[in-house]
């Protein structure tokens, strides 16, 4: 009789369990997969497309998170029209030159107890060696709705 073992028999629940994403995490990577399929299959996509397509991820989030992000895109268009709103990973994003800027993540998209304003890497916001890059939203009041379009201002340089 041989002492070696055999390895378990992988299933399904175990297999996606070893990819170490959560069900979100899978679905919004899904989303991104969907968002350049469509984007290919569009060719050029005009500004009215990624308008479109974020308004509609804004209408499929629960009420505080939409009422928020509407504002938040009130905001970033009048404070930076010349960025262009898309999805991006099933969010809501705002790109120059076809990368993107800046984002709102729904506290739902995550099951997070906030939302998120969060700046990639081209957004213009250094200062200094360490500067925030996301920031938390639990609600939008005068004083955090002129923050963000300072940010968003500032994001665009």
């Amino acid at each position: 009789m041989s002492d070696t073992k055999k390895a378990p028999k992988k299933t399904a629940a175990r297999d996606a369990a070893d990819t170490g994403f959560t069900a979100e995490e899978r679905a919004a990577m899904k989303e991104r997969a969907k968002e350049v399929k469509t984007a290919r299959g569009r060719g050029r996509a005009s500004k009215a497309d990624g308008e479109r397509d974020l308004l509609a991820k804004i209408a499929e989030m629960d009420g505080p998170d939409r009422a928020m992000a509407e504002r938040i895109h009130e905001i970033v268009t009048a404070s930076a029209p010349q960025l262009a709103p898309k999805t991006w990973y099933g969010m809501p994003a705002y790109a120059r030159d076809g990368k993107v800027v800046c984002f709102f993540q729904s506290a739902g998209k995550f099951k997070s107890r906030y939302a998120t304003l969060g700046f990639n890497d081209d957004a213009r916001l250094d200062d200094g060696g360490m500067w925030p890059t996301a920031f938390a939203l639990t609600r939008l009041t005068a004083v955090e709705e002129e923050r963000i379009a300072d940010l968003v201002k500032r994001a665009v340089g």
